[in-house]
C-alpha cells in the first residue's frame, strides 16, 4: 500500500507545493492523478520515489517509509517501483533491448536474467520485432512501448506513469492507455499523472484532483473535472 499522511513540500522556505496531502493506494489499483501544470502531481511523484523529502508528514510504500529513507537505500527500494516519463529517457546509441537491459546491468542483475526477462517483456509490451532498433528508428509510441518495458523489467509492484503521452498523437496514446491498463489487469498497481481529460474520462477509474498543492477530489470511479 502507499501511503501519504498531511504532506506538505515547502521549497525555499516560501513556495508550497503541496498542503497537508492525505491518500492511499491499494495493492492492485488504477488511479489517475489529475490537475492543472503546477497543481502537485510532480512533486507528489518525486516524494513517492525519494528523489524529494517532505517538509512535513510521512510517505510509505508497503514496508518502506520513503521519507526516512536514506540515500544509500534507494536503488534497493527503487527496484519496487518503475517510472515511465513523458520525454521516455532511451539511451540513444542502444537499441531497445539494450535499453531494457540498462536496468537489469545496473543493478547487477547476471546475465541470465537479462537474457529470459528482457524478451519477455519486450514481447509483452509488442516489440518482439524491433528489439534491435535504435531509437531513432522507433515511432514516438514504441519509443514509449520501450520505456515501459524497462519499467517493467524488475517486476516492480507499481509503476508510476508521469505524463506518459504528453508527446504522442492519439493513435499512439490510446495504445500506451491500452497497454497501461493490461499491466494493470495482470496485478500491477498503476498510478497515471495527467492533465489529459479524455484520457481519465474514458478510464472509468479512481481520480484523485490536485489544485494548487491540495487534494480536492478523490472518487472511486471519477471524472476530471477542470479546477
Amino acid at each position: 500500500m502507499i501511503a501519504f499522511q498531511n504532506v506538505s513540500k515547502i521549497y525555499n522556505g516560501h513556495s508550497t507545493a503541496l498542503e497537508e496531502v492525505t491518500f492511499q493506494v491499494n495493492p492492485g489499483e488504477f488511479v489517475s492523478l489529475v490537475g492543472r501544470s503546477g497543481a502537485g502531481k510532480s512533486t507528489v511523484i518525486r516524494l513517492l520515489i525519494g528523489e524529494e523529502k517532505p517538509t512535513k508528514g510521512r510517505v510509505f510504500f508497503g514496508q518502506y517509509e520513503v521519507s526516512k529513507l536514506q540515500d544509500k537505500d534507494l536503488p534497493a527500494f527503487r527496484r519496487h517501483v518503475g517510472v515511465v516519463f513523458q520525454d521516455f529517457r532511451l539511451l540513444v546509441a542502444k537499441s531497445a533491448y539494450e535499453n531494457v537491459a540498462f536496468a537489469l546491468e545496473v543493478a547487477g542483475r547476471p546475465q541470465r536474467d537479462i537474457d529470459e526477462l528482457v524478451p519477455q517483456v519486450l514481447d509483452m509490451v509488442g516489440l518482439s520485432d524491433k528489439m534491435k532498433n535504435l531509437p531513432h528508428e522507433l515511432s514516438g509510441g514504441e519509443k514509449q512501448r520501450v520505456a515501459i518495458a524497462r519499467a517493467m523489467v524488475h517486476r516492480p509492484e507499481v509503476i508510476i506513469a508521469d505524463e506518459p503521452t504528453g508527446n504522442l498523437d492519439p493513435l499512439h496514446t490510446t495504445e500506451i492507455i491500452n497497454l497501461l491498463v493490461k499491466i494493470n489487469e495482470l496485478g500491477t498497481t498503476l498510478i497515471l499523472a495527467t492533465h489529459n481529460k479524455e484520457i481519465v474520462n474514458s478510464l472509468g477509474k479512481r481520480v484523485v484532483t490536485l489544485d494548487h498543492g491540495r487534494v480536492i477530489r478523490d472518487e472511486e470511479r471519477g471524472k476530471y473535472i477542470l479546477v
